[in-house]
Formats: C-alpha cells, sequence, structure tokens
C-alpha cells in the first residue's frame, strides 16, 4: 500500500485517483507529466526517445530522453538508470514489442511508491505515461468519472543513493 510522506501506520488506506493524474518520477528528473490510468494495461509504459544501452560497475543501464509536456520537445529530460529486465511486451493491438524495465519512484499528489516503467515509443499516444495494473495494484482506487484528483505532485523525499 502507497504511503503519504507524514504516514507510518501498519495499514494505510487505498487513496482514489481519477482516470488521468499529474505525476512525477523525481528519481529521473521529471517534475511532472499528464499520467493515463489502464487498468486494462498490465504494465505500466512511458514514452522514451533515443533509448540505448550501456554498461556501469558491470551492470546493464539506459539512457533515454523524455519530454514531459504533450506536443512540444521544449523541456526535454535526459535520464540514465539501471536496467531491471528486458521484455516483450504485447501492445493493445496484438505486436509484440521487446522494452527496457526501470524500476523508479512514482508521485501522485503526496502519495509516492516505487514502480515498474517499459521504455516505449509513444509518440502517436495522447499521454506520456500510462500506469498499469501492476503499478497500482495495492496503493489506489480509481473513479473513471473523474481526472486530476490528486493535484499536482507533491515535493517528494530525496532521491535513493543508487540512483
Amino acid at each position: 500500500m502507497a504511503r503519504t510522506h507524514d504516514d507510518e501506520t501498519d495499514d494505510p488506506q487505498p487513496f482514489l485517483l481519477g482516470r488521468r493524474e499529474w505525476a512525477g518520477l523525481p528519481e529521473l528528473g521529471i517534475k511532472r507529466l499528464k499520467v493515463k490510468l489502464d487498468t486494462g494495461a498490465r504494465t505500466s509504459a512511458l514514452f522514451a526517445r533515443d533509448v540505448s544501452f550501456f554498461t556501469k560497475d558491470d551492470e546493464p543501464w539506459v539512457k533515454f530522453t523524455v519530454y514531459p509536456r504533450q506536443g512540444t520537445h521544449k523541456g526535454a529530460v535526459h535520464c540514465e538508470t539501471p536496467v531491471i529486465d528486458v521484455r516483450d511486451i504485447r501492445s493493445s493491438t496484438g505486436h509484440v514489442h521487446r522494452r527496457a524495465v526501470i524500476r523508479t519512484e512514482l508521485v501522485i499528489g503526496s502519495h509516492h511508491w516505487p514502480i515498474e516503467v517499459t521504455l516505449a515509443k509513444r509518440k502517436h499516444m495522447r499521454y506520456r505515461m500510462l500506469l498499469g495494473r501492476q503499478g497500482m495494484a495495492g496503493h489506489c482506487l480509481i473513479d473513471v468519472g473523474r481526472s486530476y484528483i490528486q493535484g499536482r505532485p507533491h515535493p517528494t523525499p530525496t532521491p535513493r543513493p543508487d540512483h
């Protein structure tokens, strides 16, 4: 279950999200982007360009560029992070694509938790990120009739030292 910054109880309650929310990925340097919550997708996906793999300290890493603002290349964020897996992902059109999988902290409103995200070429899609079932499970409930319930991301804790 997700915890807020102040919540230290052993049994936090799920919080409410709309079908679209503002989110941040602070470990990647992304302050905010619009995210579509997609219960039809198992895996979360982040639109990434210029994806390239490299080795750092004998471990696989990936570097890529994210354009958090829809419809523009302004505000590009250049990211580097460890690769935790490479998976075949079936798209909604039935095509299978091999994608890098990373782990990063997701922030929605005052809530934050780690998620796995695939790096996808999503230039024709409306949102820069899809939050799939695995990324939502145990954290939130969705009101599909509402959007942006949690507002913009709040300040987050300092990123983990391994990033």
